[in-house]
Parts: C-alpha cells; structure tokens; sequence
C-alpha cells in the first residue's frame, strides 16, 4: 500500500485489502521496533564488510567476521539478512585430478596423519604449489601454513615450478619463526619436495618431513583449503595481463587480507579461551 499510495487512493486499497485506513496511519507514523533498528544496523556493517571482501564473504564467513568483532548474532539471521539484500559469496569450484608421484623417499612417513590441529605456533606446518593463470603464462605459487593460526608464514613465486620455489618459501617461513623449536613440514609426493635437494634441506635445518599418502589430496586438505580461498576470493575473479600483476595482487592477498584476518581470528579465541578459564567473582 505504501509503494502504491501514489498511484492509487489509500481509502480505495483499505476497501479492497479489508484494512482498516486509520490502522494503516496509524501504522506509517510508529517507530521501527528495536528489532528492525538492530537489524539495520547489522545489514550496515555486513555490506562494508562485503564490500571490503570484494564480494568475496558468503554468510559463514561474514558470520565469522563479524564474531571477530565481537557482534553477537547468529549465522542463520546474517544469511537471512544478506539474501534479503541480494549478498552473496563465491562458491567453491570442484574440480578432479590426481597426483603423479615416484613414491616418498627412504625414511619418510605421514606424521600429521590428518591431524591439522596444532596448540602452539611453529609446531606443525604445511606446504604446497598452485599456478596461477596470466596472459604471459603460469605463474607458480608455494606457501607455507602454520596450522596453529592458519597464517601464510612462508610463501614464493616463480614462473617455473621448481625445487628452489619450494625452498624460498620454506626458508622465509624459517626466517620469521622466534624460537628454534622442532616443526612437522607436511606436504604431497611433488617432485619438488622428493627431491634430494629439498630432503637435504631440511634436515639441515632440523625439520621433520612428512608426506601424504599417493593420491590422497586429503592428506594436505588444509594446504589445499588456502589456495582454494584464494583462487575463490581473488585469482579467479580477476585477468592478469602479466606475472608481475598477478605477483602483486597476490601478495595484497596473503599479506593485507589473510593473515591480518586469521591474526584477529586467533585473538578472538584466545579471549573467548581467557573468559573461559577465569574464575568466578561471584560471590557466595
């Protein structure tokens, strides 16, 4: 009745919908309930932070976002007010494929097992390569993934996928670790980390390898699970004209995005885990 009222008399659409027209004045002139000012509010702040994310935050994670500043509501009304709104992510791509792998070499075994929890920092890491897509060719990305925070720790670019692209991106991970604790280094059987150089390597360096079984992407999955966020949020919306575009781009990404993103997300816990374990001031 409202969008219409121009158009046609309010008394004529009261007759015709059996509404009473002081009911219906009396409705135009009450204030939103609290409910819907909530709900406003909340819509202004999940379309900045949809906005920010490039449109790249669907409903769970807008929902975490916005618990990482501490916004208390629940992941189903976040939904219900984005599809009210017309927001929403990117959905994953499913894509099918298998390994090649000469097998692991003498000595080395699965250690996460599946495992991807760690309760300290520098204890368990994961690594892998992607390729990304630019009118001048791949270029190839290998990063490293700390499994206590889920921060990209290490991470390389090169145009050929070689053993010295997964070396630098394991060594900058060493050069920002503090204390010289032993660390798991779990990856695939790519011929990358097979190799003797790479093997050499880390033992040189006192770190353990691990490798996942022969075409068992699961064994990596949460390697995997970073460079599928990325190609989701970024590389595949966009057209990289050469390796140098794409470099920058994913460096804003890794740098300015994730890792600021999964710093505050581990905060929060860390505060939640904090109230948890303080103790009671009530008293008796």
């Amino acid at each position: 009745m409202d969008r219409c009222r121009i158009t046609y008399p309010v008394r004529l659409m009261c007759r015709c919908l059996h509404v009473c027209p002081s009911g219906y004045y009396a409705w135009r002139k009450r204030s939103p309930s609290r409910r819907a000012v909530a709900n406003e509010a909340l819509l202004k702040r999940i379309r900045k932070l949809h906005a920010d994310s490039e449109g790249a935050f669907g409903a769970p994670r807008m929902w975490e976002e916005l618990e990482f500043e501490e916004i208390r509501c629940s992941v189903n009304r976040v939904a219900r007010l984005m599809r009210l709104d017309g927001l929403q992510g990117i959905p994953t791509r499913r894509r099918r494929g298998r390994k090649r792998s000469k097998g692991r070499p003498p000595g080395i075994d699965d250690h996460l097992q599946r495992d991807f929890v760690a309760h300290q920092a520098n204890r368990k890491w994961v690594t892998d390569i992607t390729e990304i897509k630019t009118d001048e060719g791949k270029l190839y990305l290998g990063a490293v993934k700390d499994l206590y925070s889920s921060e990209v720790v290490g991470w390389s670019m090169s145009r050929r996928q070689t053993r010295s692209l997964a070396l630098q991106a394991v060594l900058m991970a060493l050069w920002q670790r503090e204390e010289n604790t032993p660390v798991i280094l779990h990856s695939d059987q790519g011929s990358q980390f097979t190799s003797g150089e790479y093997q050499r390597f880390l033992i040189g360096h006192k770190l353990t390898c691990s490798m996942s079984a022969v075409g068992s992407c699961a064994d990596n999955a949460s390697a995997e699970s970073f460079f599928a966020l990325l190609k989701r949020d970024r590389i595949n919306r966009r057209s990289y004209r050469t390796r140098a575009e794409a470099r920058a781009d994913v460096f804003d990404y890794i740098e300015r995005f994730h890792n600021p993103r999964m710093r505050r997300r581990l905060a929060l816990l860390a505060r939640k885990e904090s109230r948890l374990t303080q103790p009671s001031t009530e008293s008796g």
